[in-house]
């Protein structure tokens, strides 16, 4: 049971919030709160405060508008304290993890009355490298002849007029504590492109050995975290923690309560961390550099001892390797049926997938040849980079080497290294043999661009993350709550807990939006007198019919499932018409919504056409979005590999997985695309869905049911 202590903190905290903001307590929001605290707030534990017994953990599904970050944060920031446990809140995306550390975390602070300390943890990568802009402001001149050698790394760079105003601008701002080397928190948005050139990752750092290590703008905003309460952060941060065993980056697993909000999205984050690829022209083409380069530095810096013999043995490893890596490429294309498809952005992909993840035994042998060989090269590097580790350490004394020569040589072996090992564990997974009752991996190839020439991308990946997040997250943690506006498909929990792998014991449950749906939208779905099955003619009904369908509004949404009828629909319509529409693709997302709220704010009517990532994850709230048209039912792009991997295991097994994963799939989709309409209490609208399988299908009125009670108006 809740101590009474823990209790009316808890209660005293939210009455003191709901009065400072002169707000009356929303049903939703309290419910969540007592669930929240019910569950992490009544941990057993042993002596040494370590969880006693079965994992913690509890899944709340919250509807738009019940206020969230509120509920969890009054919840569980009391219950960590009194528990002595740190709290990590971990988002799926930067725009939420910015929102809560600038916005909600300071408003709970200000008016509940709750003392605590929170820090923001993000990767490296979001962090400026002041030893890269060091070399970049010397304008390539400092670049010595080791990174000439290794431009292809990325190493390389000429600096152009443009690039060096920037780099003083930041120099200048870091200098005079304006700035602190976040990507996030620079004023004008940076290109990926510029930035890759400012940052570093952990196989090139090195870390205290750097001259700017007392400076380092990464160092310097983790050394923060050791010391709050709070620790904001993502799902991909949590998961690389975890992987390292946990504690490695953010606090121990053990002495930790966990929050993931947009918590529908932590399975296939999952999944995405323990999936690896690779492409074999290009990697081939990378070995041919590394032999090259490895040559002329050895040429040119003969060198004694173990770091000689070392670099000495990596050129015809390398040239092995190639040769290999060109039969590998060789046998793909002759076995490989290329079969068009998109995935679900739209984007098209070439495919040819290894049924029941078996790979053919002639493949399978060239790719353990393979992985033997990247093995080698992986050791190899490994040895090196701790060889220079010494160097810089011992002033390279022994090594026959200076330490300013290991800090320049360090990064380039660290960044061949982090490929090798990369490409070593693609062919591992993409070889072993799978375990017999366990879900087996999904292994298929991707026929790519490069230039002028085509590549196969070699892909590998886990098709369910459940036994992950088990075995390294909720067995381990001291408790954690996951939450989203989408946990439940078809009214039930059962397919997050597949995928997720909740333990038997965790607590669900939904708690309602304060939202009157009925009141505030109404669910249309028209009969178009086309079938979606039929794409010719259900794009032509919808070309005839949209323009009446969204008369008079002024902001609308159309949604589709692929790229090519979103095209299709957009060229068919009159040229007049196609002037008021945005579509997808043309201009970054941000700048394509930007020129929409635009057009309203002048009066005019604006229509968005947009694909899965517009259905989720989008704000647009009042007249910006007061229609939302769905082309169809979103059931997943059938030649997803994963997803089709997971089919094909289900029905192995007896199941059926049309109903056991497309319908629960396509139904949470569906619902995340209805829930673009009501963004804010006075928000209206109408939500079209140009399908009337919900109406004709057995498993139709599932999905119908499962939608946000809307007043219905079926034809």
């Amino acid at each position: 049971m809740l101590s009474s202590e823990l209790k009316s903190q808890i209660q005293g905290a939210y009455s003191r919030f709901l009065e400072a903001k002169g707000l009356k307590a929303r049903y939703g929001q309290r419910l969540m709160i007592a669930e929240v605290a019910k569950v992490l707030g009544t941990i057993k534990h042993n002596d040494e405060g370590q969880r006693d017994g079965e994992p913690a953990v509890v899944a709340v599904e919250a509807g738009t508008g019940t206020g969230k970050t509120v509920a969890y944060s009054l919840a569980a920031i009391p219950t960590a304290r009194a528990a002595g446990k740190r709290l990590v809140i971990a988002t799926a995306t930067v725009a939420l993890q910015e929102q809560i550390v600038h916005k909600d975390l300071p408003d709970l602070m200000r008016n509940a009355g709750l003392q605590f300390s929170f820090a923001l943890a993000k990767g490296r990568g979001r962090y400026l490298c002041l030893s890269k802009l060091d070399l970049l402001l010397q304008e390539g001149q400092a670049q010595g002849a080791t990174a000439q050698m290794f431009e292809e790394e990325g190493f390389r760079i000429d600096v152009d007029e443009q690039s060096q105003k920037l780099y003083t601008r930041m120099i200048e701002k870091l200098a005079g504590n304006r700035w602190d080397g976040d990507r996030d928190s620079w004023p004008e948005e940076l290109e990926d492109k510029v930035w890759s050139t400012l940052t570093t990752d952990h196989s090139q750092c090195t870390n205290r050995h750097c001259p700017n290590f007392q400076q380092c703008t990464f160092y310097k905003a983790r050394e923060g975290m050791t010391k709050v309460d709070v620790i904001v952060t993502n799902h991909d941060m949590v998961l690389a923690d975890l992987a390292l065993g946990g504690g490695a980056v953010l606090p121990d697993p053990r002495e930790t309560l966990y929050v993931f909000d947009e918590g529908h999205h932590l399975p296939d984050k999952a999944i995405g961390h323990f999936a690896h690829f690779t492409r074999l022209r290009s990697t081939a083409d990378w070995l041919g550099q590394v032999e090259k380069n490895l040559t002329k530095l050895l040429a040119q810096h003969p060198l004694p001892g173990d770091l000689g013999r070392l670099i000495e043995q990596v050129p015809e490893q390398a040239r092995e390797l190639r040769t290999q890596q060109q039969f590998m490429f060789s046998a793909c294309e002759q076995l490989a049926d290329f079969r068009a498809g998109e995935d679900m952005n739209g984007r098209e992909r070439p495919r040819h997938r290894f049924e029941g993840g078996l790979v053919p035994e002639h493949l399978r042998e060239l790719g353990i040849e393979l992985k033997k060989g990247f093995a080698k090269l992986t050791d190899v590097f490994t040895r090196l980079t701790e060889l220079l580790k010494q160097a810089m350490d011992d002033e390279g004394t022994s090594l026959g080497l200076a330490s300013h020569q290991a800090e320049e040589w360090y990064p380039l072996f660290g960044s061949l290294l982090a490929r090798a090992q990369g490409t070593w564990e693609l062919w591992t997974a993409f070889t072993a043999e799978d375990p017999e009752d366990n879900p087996p991996m999904a292994r298929w190839l991707t026929l790519v661009d490069s230039g002028a020439l085509f590549d196969i991308e070699v892909n590998a990946s886990p098709i369910l993350a459940a036994e992950t997040l088990r075995r390294n997250l909720w067995n381990v943690a001291y408790g954690a709550l996951v939450t989203s506006a989408t946990l439940t498909a078809l009214g039930t929990f059962d397919r997050f807990r597949m995928r997720a792998g909740l333990p038997k014991a965790a607590v669900t449950a939904v708690v309602p939006s304060p939202f009157h749906h009925a009141d505030a939208g109404v669910l249309r779905v028209p009969d178009l007198k086309a079938d979606p099955r039929d794409a010719t003619a259900h794009t032509a009904a919808i070309v005839r019919d949209l323009p009446e369908l969204v008369k008079g509004g002024r902001g609308t949404l159309v949604l589709f499932s692929s790229r090519k009828q979103m095209q299709d629909v957009f060229d068919g319509l009159e040229r007049d018409w196609r002037k008021r529409v945005l579509i997808q693709g043309n201009l970054s997302k941000q700048e394509t919504l930007n020129k929409h709220k635009a057009r309203v704010d002048e009066g005019e009517e604006s229509v968005l056409f947009g694909l899965a990532s517009f259905a989720e994850g989008v704000d647009l709230p009042g007249a910006y979005c007061e229609h939302v048209v769905i082309a169809k039912i979103p059931f997943a792009v059938p030649d997803d590999p994963v997803e089709a991997a997971l089919a094909e295991w289900i029905e192995a097994r007896g199941g059926n997985p049309f109903m056991e994963i497309a319908v629960p799939d396509a139904s949470l989709r569906l619902v995340q695309a209805c829930g673009r309409l009501l963004r804010t209490e006075a928000d209206r609208g109408t939500i079209t869905l140009l399908d009337r399988r919900v109406v004709t299908q057995r498993y139709g009125k599932a999905i119908l049911n499962a939608l946000p009670p809307f007043r219905r108006e079926i034809a």
